[in-house]
């Protein structure tokens, strides 16, 4: 065991986060057995190494492990979690625990027989952790670690500390709140690139290459973390890349299940469980009429997750509309209920309709939200302020 204590020292030492995620606020600590969710690269293991070093310093009652070490193709993680709290332990992290073949049993093992020691795990957004499995549906907490908010990228370009802002200020005090932040730094200026890459960390370490890392991970998930989790063959996996690269040259996408079906040449079943893959695999968002989100039901849209994939998938199928309507849905859905109406772009927690669009767009029912304007009237509001919701 001495070993993984120098590596988590090595971790601790090593490891220097230049952004602070809003998600470690969010998570109830207490919490006997918390998961992490998050696509590949958007700073797992960062996230967890900070959070160690916030709540516990150098102390040696918490340790971090990466469950990719092939130690635990032998030692069964309970058995390690047991020694470990009897060594004094109190919180275990374990990495990637999808890694691990029989991680549930071994979780609820540890829940049921280590009353005093918290574990802390992360995963892939696709792996089912409390979904239809009774060992763990009732004592995990989940959280997702999302990309960067707008708000988030702001304040590291800038290095103000802009707070997040809630949906009813925001349609209530716009223009005050506006005029506040505007004094301060000019949003425009850094919101275009950050729609083509400041979601997703990759960004702190090399711009130039942004755009392959994003397409690595992309398709490492495809490959592994979507055909593996939900044990679909490999050769089937040019269907789901079709079906992605489907979607980002249409969106926002309409679905025709019979015609995609035919395109893609499988069963309109197939192509329903593919379009949950892919939004479990938060590669894109899907949007229904009754804000439901039935996924055994065709959605009304589809929406690639973010406008970096838009970038990174189909470049030359970005418009200011793919991307106005893609950045809305992504901030605003985060902790909200989207769901298409007929007479306006998206409608938000049943009560507000917004039209998204340039600066001249109009509210005709409801609210606009309007690109490239600093500050907005009445019911228009900019686009940018809601990159301010997390």
């Amino acid at each position: 065991m001495e070993k993984f204590f120098h590596s988590h020292i090595n971790q601790l030492e090593n490891t220097n986060p230049v952004l602070t995620r809003e998600l470690f606020n969010e998570i109830d600590w207490s919490h006997r057995l918390i998961g992490i969710k998050g696509f590949r690269g958007v700073g797992k293991t960062t996230f967890l190494i900070d959070s160690i070093k916030r709540m516990f310093g150098s102390k040696n009652d918490c340790l971090y492990l990466n469950l990719n070490n092939f130690y635990f193709t032998r030692r069964k993680i309970f058995s390690f979690a047991d020694e470990f709290s009897k060594r004094g332990g109190k919180l275990l992290v374990l990495d990637q625990i999808h890694k691990y073949p029989d991680w549930s049993t071994e979780l609820r093992q540890c829940y049921d027989n280590i009353p005093d020691l918290h574990i802390v795990f992360s995963t892939s957004p696709v792996l089912r952790v409390t979904e239809g499995n009774d060992e763990l549906k009732d004592i995990a907490k989940l959280y997702h670690l999302e990309g960067l908010s707008f708000r988030e990228f702001l304040n590291y370009m800038t290095g103000e500390e802009f707070p997040r802002i809630s949906l009813n200020d925001i349609i209530e005090n716009h223009v005050e709140i506006s005029k506040e932040i505007i004094n301060k730094v000019k949003p425009l200026a850094f919101f275009p690139e950050y729609l083509r890459r400041g979601y997703y960390p990759y960004f702190l370490d090399d711009k130039l290459f942004y755009n392959d890392n994003l397409l690595k991970h992309i398709n490492l998930a495809l490959e592994i973390d979507v055909t593996y989790l939900n044990q679909i063959e490999l050769q089937y996996l040019p269907k789901l890349r079709k079906l992605l690269f489907t979607i980002a040259q249409e969106v926002p996408f309409k679905p025709n299940v019979s015609k995609l079906s035919n395109e893609i040449e499988t069963s309109r079943a197939t192509i329903m469980n593919y379009l949950r893959y892919l939004k479990h695999a938060r590669m894109i968002n899907m949007v229904y009429a009754n804000g439901d989100e039935d996924e055994m039901k065709k959605p009304d849209k589809v929406y690639l997750h973010n406008t970096n994939i838009l970038y990174a998938v189909d470049p030359d199928n970005v418009d200011n509309r793919n991307l106005r309507q893609t950045f809305f849905l992504n901030q605003v859905g985060y902790q909200n209920t989207v769901r298409a109406v007929k007479k306006a772009d998206f409608e938000i927690n049943d009560q507000y309709k917004f039209h998204v669009g340039g600066k001249y767009t109009k509210p005709k029912d409801g609210f606009a939200a309007a690109d490239r304007i600093e500050v907005g009237k009445d019911r228009i509001i900019p686009l940018w302020l809601f990159g301010f919701l997390y």
